[in-house]
């Protein structure tokens, strides 16, 4: 089973230095009582701060920070930073095929192999205040040479508040950089997960002829599976059935 590591990465950065690279293990589960909402929005969100206001929050941050992956604010109020993106998608992701080099090739090419991300994985990015959603997903999907169209995916906001979970899907020019300054470095106030972007009824017209090949075969395996535990299971019990008639039939 192919799993993708914890690191950090730097989608963009103001100071062109090198960053530093970081191991983690995604340690955040998420409750089984989860109510979506797109309406409700925390109040740290709904306000635009003055670039004294973004350096005086910058310094607050790396106060409480436990790691090394501090803000850094420049000129004009513009400043950088981290975001962890949790990963919870149920369907599987596509990757090309070893023979293919060309990662935007790979989007066209019939040749694609499917799997399914580990529900524990989580990964760090450098970003800047001005890195929109759109941007951390194709850096995601990039970074991890996922050949799915980042429209199938989507970016979400999760907090915990009076012992409930919250659910927001982001839109696509949100900048999270500027969520997460907002709400600090504790990801029980806000976290970030990346999930598919549920539509309702699925439009399976929508997906590419290698993507549904891809989900036939998988189909296909999960059936020929569940087949061979059955017959399994059923000649067990023929088994056992026949060594009974013979204790009973056999003579004292």
């Amino acid at each position: 089973m192919m799993t993708w590591g914890n690191t950090s990465d730097s989608v963009c950065s103001l100071d062109g230095g090198s960053e530093p690279e970081v191991f983690f293990t995604a340690c955040t589960s998420f409750f089984d009582k989860v109510k979506e909402s797109t309406d409700e929005r925390t109040d740290f969100c709904k306000r635009e701060l003055s670039v004294g206001a973004i350096e005086q929050k910058i310094k607050e941050y790396n106060v409480q920070l436990n790691s090394n992956l501090h803000m850094m604010v420049s000129k004009g109020g513009l400043y950088t930073g981290f975001i962890k993106v949790h990963f919870q998608l149920v369907r599987p992701v596509s990757l090309p095929s070893a023979q293919e080099g060309d990662h935007q090739a790979a989007r066209r090419t019939k040749r694609r192999t499917s799997f399914y991300l580990p529900k524990d994985a989580a990964k760090h990015l450098h970003i800047s205040s001005q890195t929109r959603v759109l941007d951390v997903i194709e850096a995601l999907l990039n970074k991890f040479t996922v050949v799915d169209n980042p429209a199938k995916f989507a970016l979400f906001e999760r907090t915990e508040r009076q012992s409930q979970v919250y659910m927001r899907k982001l839109s696509g020019d949100e900048c999270p950089l500027y969520l997460r300054l907002c709400a600090g470095p504790s990801e029980k106030v806000l976290s970030l997960v990346l999930k598919e972007n549920e539509t309702g009824e699925i439009n399976w017209d929508a997906f590419s002829f290698p993507e549904l090949c891809n989900f036939l075969r998988i189909l296909q395996r999960e059936e020929e599976e569940h087949v061979r535990q059955i017959v399994k299971r059923y000649a067990l019990t023929r088994e056992r059935m026949k060594q009974a008639m013979a204790r009973i039939t056999s003579p004292a």
